[in-house]
């Protein structure tokens, strides 16, 4: 059954940050009139709001971007039980049994993705088993090249508190996306949703 439309616009500003009017009406395939409708409705609901960008000669275009709220709708994979979880570890058996913790899922995780990988015989192969990995598991993933750079975009982060209560789960992420995608590349995490960012963004370069 096909989602509403407000929740299509929902969701097309979480995969791309930010969009027009006029870009969501077509790439949602809704008249102008409709999705400024909706947009309107979605603002006054606050869960998005507009920014003015000026782009050189000619009137300022307005943006909409999800706000806090907007965000919110995209939850959080069981967060509340898994930061109680996490500090009930480390206040028990101290910093060390977590950072065990961390580094036993990073091994886990690294092992399964690997499998996945034993076919790719390209970059290009990696990236999209990567993302479709990532994307099952709730990351929202894609990946894109600019000129020779690539990039691994994940616009969600189902982990996104435990994350916040621990970082080296981002750590560990980001030790294993190196290892998969291979030494002879550079992976360096460019925008991070930790830091403010709206999503992750992973630029993989030689």
């Amino acid at each position: 059954m096909k989602k509403p439309a407000a929740d299509r616009i929902l969701m097309f500003l979480k995969m791309r940050g930010e969009a027009t009017s006029l870009l969501i009406s077509e790439e949602l395939s809704i008249t102008k009139e409709g999705a400024r409708k909706h947009l309107l409705n979605l603002v006054k609901e606050g869960l998005i709001e507009s920014v003015i960008r000026s782009e050189g000669v000619g009137r300022p275009s307005t943006y909409y971007i999800l706000t806090r709220r907007g965000l919110s709708q995209f939850p959080d994979t069981h967060a509340d039980v898994t930061v109680q979880l996490l500090r009930s570890v480390k206040d028990l058996l101290g910093d060390n049994a977590l950072d065990l913790l961390i580094n036993d899922r990073e091994k886990t995780t690294y092992q399964r993705y690997e499998k996945a990988l034993t076919k790719a015989k390209s970059l290009e192969d990696r990236l999209e088993i990567l993302s479709k990995i990532r994307n099952d598991e709730g990351y929202m993933a894609e990946w894109t090249k600019e000129g020779a750079d690539y990039f691994l975009i994940e616009n969600h982060c189902p982990i996104c508190a435990a994350a916040s209560e621990c970082q080296g789960f981002c750590r560990a992420e980001l030790s294993n996306f190196q290892n998969l995608i291979g030494l002879d590349y550079k992976v360096e995490r460019v925008k991070h949703i930790l830091s403010g960012a709206q999503r992750c963004v992973y630029k993989i370069s030689v």
